[in-house]
């Protein structure tokens, strides 16, 4: 049993805050709350299992703001919803099992190309734009690849998601978010599933930062409709190259 002093579990909640709000707009909630969890002295494969707690109930508080106010549509996302849930589960249970070092070195290039993708092109806005390629295709692709990638491993999984729905999906970025944290949330549920079994995550804790994250989740999302690519293009390149910067250091 891990003992929390009153300070402790209060920055806790703070940090389960913060995230919600960043995470609701740009993604990359864990960067505050998993540093958080490990400086607090809970060990590493708890502290994961803690965050997706927590990041679940963040991830579905926006998904249904977003889907409240007409962005996405639950009925006809049902299905692919549920091949991230899969294979968000599948990444989780087969962690140990999948050499996973050479996506370490490889993890901060990408974040950084993600970023500077999104700082430089022009044009990036909340209007939609033509597919690259079918929505079934889609589904059966990029959804899958990048669910499994977030039970495999994690960082950066919106940063993908969001690039995938902009150059493949044909949307803008404030409908891409929207979808994000749909998608997001299926594929965190599934690795919490498979967490829950292995890792042990500190269900108390993770409820109480769980509470802080829908009130961060929904001011965000909040902010994110009223003010869209304005305010998801800058958050979302800071958090892509704090969280490759972050990468880069634990290697080092």
């Amino acid at each position: 049993m891990f003992d929390l002093s009153l300070e402790l579990l209060l920055l806790l909640i703070a940090a389960g805050f913060a995230a919600g709000f960043v995470d609701a707009i740009a993604g990359g909630g864990g960067l505050i709350t998993v540093p958080a969890l490990l400086l607090a002295g809970i060990p590493p494969a708890q502290a994961l299992a803690t965050n997706k707690v927590q990041g679940a109930f963040g991830a579905a508080t926006a998904a249904l703001s977003y889907a409240r106010s007409g962005l996405v549509d639950l009925r006809t996302q049902t299905g692919t919803a549920l091949i991230a849930f899969a294979a968000g589960l599948a990444g989780a249970l087969l962690v140990t099992a999948i050499p996973t070092e050479a996506l370490r070195y490889i993890l901060p290039v990408l974040l950084i190309g993600i970023a500077a993708f999104f700082a430089l092109k022009p044009g990036l806005n909340d209007a939609d734009r033509a597919r690259r390629i079918s929505p079934a295709l889609f589904a059966a692709t990029a959804v899958p690849l990048i669910a499994f990638y977030d039970g495999l491993l994690g960082p950066g999984t919106g940063a993908f998601f969001m690039l995938s729905f902009v150059m493949l999906a044909g949307q803008g970025m404030l409908k891409a978010t929207a979808h994000t944290k749909l998608l997001n949330f299926a594929s965190n549920l599934g690795a919490l599933i498979a967490f829950s079994l292995v890792g042990e995550p500190l269900w108390l804790l993770g409820l109480a930062m769980a509470a802080a994250q829908i009130a961060g989740a929904m001011m965000g999302a909040r902010l994110a409709m009223r003010i869209g690519a304005r305010v998801i293009k800058p958050l979302l390149v800071a958090t892509s190259t704090a969280l490759a910067l972050r990468l880069i250091w634990q290697l080092l």
